[in-house]
């Protein structure tokens, strides 16, 4: 079976971490991947609300979610602590991509790595819209934001 290979930047702007909770878990016991693809998200509004942007308003466009992947590397249970870090890289015209690294604060096992690809939208005019230049001059600043300004 051909595996699906993702690679990561070297640096990642932001880090935040997440109990997993006992909805998190599925029928066999640890981290279900659906769960992961929640646990990026949660990252990303975090990652983006450290900024001050929601993913309804970054500097007046919202994102859409063009595609994702999702890596599972090993298993998470129930307490444990999933450190979530966030990298934006690849930009286009239009969009760009957001990575995510997942570790077991307890055993630094990667837990999963993902992508996913954003497109920058429009939602008054129905229309994708170009990278809002502010952001990208942002997420690329020596000062990204910590989790210290996020409130969760």
């Amino acid at each position: 079976m051909a595996r699906t290979i993702l690679n990561l930047p070297e640096i990642f702007q932001f880090s935040t971490s997440a109990r997993i909770r006992i909805c998190d878990i599925n029928y066999a016991g640890h981290l279900g991947n659906d769960k992961v693809l929640s646990l990026i998200h949660e990252a990303r509004a975090r990652f983006l609300a450290g900024y001050g942007y929601t993913e309804l308003n970054i500097d007046g466009v919202g994102l859409v979610i063009a595609d994702c992947v999702i890596i599972y590397k090993s298993e998470c249970f129930f307490g444990d602590l999933c450190i979530m870090e966030v990298a934006v890289n690849g930009f286009s015209r239009h969009g760009c991509d957001f990575y995510y690294r997942l570790t077991n604060s307890k055993t630094g096992n990667e837990i999963a790595r993902a992508k996913t690809g954003i497109v920058f939208y429009d939602y008054q005019t129905k229309k994708t819209a170009p990278v809002p230049s502010n952001f990208k001059k942002r997420v690329h600043a020596e000062n990204p934001p910590s989790d210290d300004s996020v409130q969760t």
